[in-house]
């Protein structure tokens, strides 16, 4: 081909590319900004961790979800059930297993009573296990779930289940749509920070807090619970605060100006977290710093400062709260007890129930539990039949317990009821939808109209399904 042929072909290729992308009213532009939807295309404020004002009144401003990954088992917790004591070690009923799928046991497995002996508490009357004494204490406190159900019976797929409405990876997470939805209430810490303790992170990993297609300034950030909040939050030696608040001046100039011309609300994202970045550098290491309260009050939680624990983790996450995070999530996976139940479930209430109702109490005594929402609860049960033994049990989804605190709940409520063996809802049955549904209506959504549009159809949290369980409200 000619030179000039191919100097030609070149200069028309280059003013396809930039009709396309660079035109103000170019079709690249239109498309890109029906695509991602963004907010500059739509006239809206393009800070998109700004306050937000949700659908209706909310009763809870903030939520902190207690995650017990592995699935706590309902059967020796919270649900005294003298017929499963009495049948302890006979086969179940042949009709109850019609259908039944289980992880890992054959569903014929013997059946298996609780491990513990079970003491009422508060004027609600709800029976819990001697081995839930400061639990106890707050009962009156809490609204108890005791017909939960969901429809995964493995830990990833059900946990992502919980935190995303859906058992496949990529969808955003209950508190990425919180943060959507309601913005942030400060511009020095992540809006959504995640803490994990017990012996590993939660079997679905970061999709437990991710942000899915929505803007990624949504997702959780996890922090430590000892040392540093975050990894590399100090400067390297020679890099002055001067110095670095002038290279992130030119990094976000750079962004803001490809930003005007693309319109991607990720490149805001990143603007944002430069910032927040720098600003958490003066904050984080203040707010983590748990040995700043008083002795009273780490005697309460059970908290020791510079030592990695649930309890640590529940007092950060107080602190958190208290400076504007919207969403705290605390993941503590050791819940799986499928051998040695008892010994594990001991030791799993030594490490968390204390913590737990510190929380409450502190909450309420600071005048924050009205609007704050507290979350307790795994990815689903535990069968009762036995597995390994006679010290063991498996996956269940038929049933499980979850409760919640504060945030517009009920308190001293017990909604829901399980048959005589703990294996299925008998009453008032909450799927996991409902639940976030309902979690969303006390933050002041409505689930069927918290959406965002990707891949061509408009997505929420409940998907096709749910409703609010208007019992659960206060």
């Amino acid at each position: 081909m000619p030179h000039h042929n191919v100097f030609h072909q070149t200069q028309r290729s280059y003013a396809r590319r930039w009709f396309l992308r660079d035109c103000a009213v170019g079709l690249g532009g239109i498309a890109l900004g029906s695509l991602l939807g963004s907010p500059a295309a739509a006239g809206e404020p393009t800070d998109l961790l700004a306050p937000r004002r949700p659908h209706h009144a909310a009763r809870a401003k903030r939520v902190i979800f207690l995650f017990m990954g592995g699935a706590p088992s309902h059967v020796d917790l919270f649900e005294n059930k003298p017929t499963l004591s009495r049948l302890s070690g006979t086969n179940p009923p042949a009709e109850l297993l019609e259908g039944y799928r289980s992880a890992f046991i054959k569903p014929t497995n013997k059946l298996l009573g609780p491990k513990f002996g079970f003491q009422r508490h508060g004027g609600c009357g709800i029976e819990l296990a001697e081995i839930l004494p400061h639990l106890g204490s707050v009962a009156d406190e809490i609204t108890w779930i005791r017909s939960m159900q969901t429809d995964a019976f493995n830990h990833a797929p059900a946990q992502i289940l919980m935190s995303t409405g859906s058992q496949q990876f990529g969808r955003p997470s209950l508190g990425a749509w919180s943060v959507y939805g309601l913005g942030s209430e400060t511009k020095d810490l992540p809006p959504f920070v995640v803490l994990s303790s017990g012996q590993k992170g939660p079997s679905g990993g970061a999709s437990n807090f991710g942000s899915g297609f929505l803007p990624s300034v949504c997702q959780g950030v996890p922090f430590n619970s000892a040392g540093d909040p975050v990894l590399y939050l100090s400067n390297p030696a020679g890099v002055t605060k001067r110095s670095q608040r002038a290279a992130i001046d030119a990094i976000n100039a750079l962004n803001q100006k490809r930003f005007d011309t693309v319109a991607d609300p990720e490149i805001q994202t990143r603007i944002s977290a430069f910032e927040t970045a720098y600003r958490m550098q003066d904050v984080a290491p203040e707010v983590t710093d748990i040995s700043r309260e008083t002795e009273a009050t780490l005697k309460l939680y059970g908290a020791t400062p510079g030592k990695a624990s649930f309890a640590n983790n529940c007092l950060l996450a107080r602190r958190l709260v208290q400076r504007g995070v919207r969403f705290v999530e605390l993941f503590h996976e050791s819940w799986d007890q499928h051998g040695n139940l008892e010994r594990g479930l001991k030791n799993n209430c030594r490490d968390t129930d204390r913590a737990a109702a510190a929380l409450i109490k502190d909450l309420k005594a600071r005048g924050m539990l009205d609007d704050t929402l507290v979350i307790w609860g795994g990815e689903f049960g535990r069968t009762p039949m036995v597995q390994g033994g006679n010290d063991g049990r498996d996956h269940h989804p038929n049933c499980f317990t979850m409760w919640l605190a504060g945030g517009g709940t009920k308190r001293g409520y017990v909604h829901g009821t399980t048959d005589e063996l703990a294996f299925n809802a008998a009453e008032n049955p909450v799927h996991v939808h409902d639940l976030n549904a309902t979690i969303l209506h006390l933050l002041g959504f409505d689930h069927e109209r918290l959406t965002f549009r990707s891949q061509g159809r408009d997505f929420r949290l409940t998907d096709v399904h749910g409703r609010v369980v208007q019992e659960l409200l206060a």
